[in-house]
């Protein structure tokens, strides 16, 4: 998901300034046991280990994308914006399952990461992009209703069927108790940003009583995804696919399908955009309910452990936000015995070291992992 981050010169932990002060983006996502935090110059991902202690690993970040102009107009921001969220929360996906693993875990563990990547974006726009297609076209047979590959109401099916497949997941995948626990931490991701930008200070009492539903959530971004679908199917459909129909026609509309992502991303990242800054009052909130309802499943109550490392993540992108390189930096994560301890090195998280007991991933499985 994405939020506000303001940037302030004082403490991670203080009340915002005045509108009058810059507003950022700040990226967040749940992972294995822990949550990611991303500003605009830094990023810090906090993880809970088997043995109750947390890992953080902190530090500055440099978009690819930054350096040319041309990925900040909208539409091309979009893409880049996506790509860069993608390839990012998988580094800390990965950072979060190695802290959960042993080390004879890691050695086994090898490429297969990779693999198990591949395979799991070919499962995704298999059943994502392809099956909701499928499924439009043979409850059309079956009603006897020939669909043209234009027909709005053809797109609108698609659509619908990309609805139900995602509620299905997600109402299946939430019973797992692993992923259970990866909602969890959503949730308490989405309550440290509400309080944040409330303006309250970052303690457990103040994020457990915020809400779980934020307007820039991922969730709700494929909702926007799957109505901009509709649409583009809609209107490029015709201009490309004018006279084709049967089994090639399907093989070439799943093609052009395909082919339109990059534009439906980046239509709905500025859709997205547009209704988290306009639309979170009034009667335009009514546009936001979609992806609240779908939110309703993929956040789940935290509890005081979890909104810690929520906590945590945030204040550590804050204070290296705030701090830039002034600070020493190391591709080592950090490992404290508890949330206290984190708090108390928090005002100069890499200087204190050991003193405020931290100590470096010498002994951490994880020690060489890179996000």
């Amino acid at each position: 998901m994405s939020v506000l981050f303001r940037a302030t010169s004082g403490d991670a932990n203080q009340r915002p300034e005045s509108s009058t002060q810059s507003t950022r983006y700040i990226g967040g996502q749940a992972v294995i046991e822990g949550v990611m935090m991303r500003a605009p110059g830094s990023i810090s991902v906090a993880v809970r280990r088997p043995d109750g202690t947390i890992a953080l690993r902190e530090g500055l970040l440099s978009s690819r994308f930054s350096a040319g102009r041309m990925w900040k107009w909208p539409g091309l921001r979009g893409v880049a914006t996506l790509v860069e969220s993608l390839t990012i929360g998988m580094g800390a996906l990965r950072f979060s399952a190695e802290q959960q693993m042993s080390e004879e875990e890691l050695a086994q563990e090898g490429d297969s990461g990779k693999s198990a990547m591949i395979l799991a974006t070919l499962i995704a726009l298999t059943v994502f992009i392809a099956l909701p297609q499928l499924l439009a076209a043979g409850s059309g047979r079956l009603l006897g209703i020939e669909f043209g590959l234009s027909d709005p109401l053809f797109h609108t099916i698609i659509g619908g069927f990309k609805l139900m497949i995602l509620l299905g997941y997600l109402l299946a995948i939430s019973r797992i108790p692993d992923v259970r626990r990866v909602f969890q931490y959503h949730g308490a991701e989405h309550k440290t940003i509400n309080a944040y930008e409330a303006g309250l200070p970052l303690t457990v009492d103040q994020v457990r009583a915020q809400t779980t539903m934020h307007p820039r959530c991922g969730t709700t971004f494929l909702v926007v995804v799957v109505i901009v679908s509709i649409l583009a199917g809609t209107a490029f459909a015709p201009l490309v696919l004018p006279d084709v129909d049967g089994i090639v026609g399907q093989v070439l509309l799943l093609a052009l399908r395909l082919a339109l992502l990059p534009v439906i991303a980046a239509v709905s990242y500025e859709f997205q955009r547009f209704s988290a800054k306009y639309c979170t009052r009034g009667p335009l909130r009514m546009l936001l309910w979609p992806g609240f309802l779908f939110q309703k499943i993929s956040t789940r109550e935290p509890d005081d452990d979890q909104i810690e490392i929520a906590i945590a993540a945030y204040q550590a992108a804050a204070w290296r936000e705030q701090v830039g390189d002034t600070a020493p930096s190391d591709d080592e994560p950090l490992v404290f015995a508890d949330f206290d301890r984190f708090a108390s090195a928090l005002p100069a998280l890499r200087s204190l070291g050991a003193s405020a007991g931290v100590s470096p991933a010498a002994h951490s499985p994880a020690g060489e992992a890179s996000l």
